[in-house]
């Protein structure tokens, strides 16, 4: 019903209608995607973050055998929120005694950035979904994490992660790239994310961790549940892909600092927000484009009122 109202009409949800709809899914369905493990790596002495799997491989957690909290205990429907929290039903070794798996999400009702990093460019057909990984022991000195995630593929082939590289890191300081995934289904939509993850609750330059997706490949090795959201928007499609995303390197800051991790991405309907440079970029621009010109400007205003009074020298013989 609601795929064919958005068909007929191009219309797209209501921010509540969005988060609801969201919520009646997650943190399985969410718009097309489907995280559906918590993944564990070794990562002493890697070097090569592309390589699969980047590092020794843990036993991977699923979120199918996850135990989630009440959503109304955490619904806030004046900032559009609501956060799904939970740990493995059966932990032998207690990694999760005293930590938690977060996803939260949130609809938005106008056009902005939230205040955390990494600031991404949100309109009123966007959810936002921030995910923490807090408190977990890991089962390694040197653990890097990842997510496993699922999502539409568009004909018998699946998309690709596409890049867009900017000078402009205003919002996300040292950050020149935004990753994004399109669909080209009625309607269209779109998922968006900064290749960094932060291993603090503020997350800033200092705690800022890389975050490496793998490419795209078919989930024909196992069945993926056919979420209601996925079908009301997307139709009974079954040509699902995936890929996963590993959030840190074995040097720098990491989630052994203070066992926290958190990493963001936009889900939404339409075409994506497009970032434009930023005030300060464009005022840094035309600052050093601008003087240049003012040197040369003055500089021959200078040599011409020189020549003018030269010229009008007047010989005594």
């Amino acid at each position: 019903m609601a795929r064919d109202a958005g068909v007929r009409g191009h219309r797209a949800p209501t921010p509540m209608l969005l988060l609801s709809l969201l919520l009646s899914a997650a943190p399985f369905g969410l718009l097309g995607e489907e995280t559906r493990q918590l993944l564990e790596f070794d990562g002493t002495n890697v070097s090569n973050m592309a390589a699969e799997p980047p590092g020794k491989p843990y036993p991977p957690y699923s979120l199918a055998e996850f135990s989630w909290n009440n959503i109304t205990d955490s619904l806030d429907p004046a900032t559009l929120s609501a956060t799904f929290q939970g740990r493995p039903t059966h932990d032998p070794t207690r990694a999760f005694a005293n930590g938690s798996l977060a996803f939260r999400v949130q609809a938005f009702s106008r056009s902005g950035r939230p205040a955390q990093p990494p600031r991404l460019l949100h309109t009123a057909d966007t959810s936002q979904l921030e995910v923490a990984l807090v408190g977990a022991s890991p089962q390694g000195n040197c653990s890097l994490f990842g997510l496993e995630v699922a999502t539409l593929g568009q004909g018998p082939d699946c998309p690709s992660i596409q890049e867009q590289h900017s000078i402009d890191d205003e919002y996300a300081p040292a950050i020149f790239q935004l990753d994004q995934l399109l669909w080209g289904s009625l309607p269209p939509g779109f998922v968006q994310w900064r290749p960094v993850a932060y291993s603090q609750k503020q997350g800033g330059r200092e705690s800022a961790l890389p975050c490496h997706a793998s490419p795209l490949h078919p989930t024909l090795a196992y069945p993926l549940p056919q979420s209601p959201i996925v079908r009301a928007f997307f139709g009974p499609q079954n040509n699902f892909c995936a890929f996963n995303l590993t959030f840190g390197a074995s040097t720098g800051p990491g989630y052994w600092d203070q066992h926290y991790l958190s990493w963001s991405m936009l889900v939404g309907v339409g075409p994506p927000p497009m970032d434009a440079l930023s005030p300060l970029v464009l005022g840094i621009m035309a600052v050093a484009l601008g003087a240049p010109g003012l040197i040369l400007l003055g500089g021959g205003l200078v040599l011409l009122l020189r020549h003018k009074q030269s010229s009008e020298y007047q010989s005594i013989n």
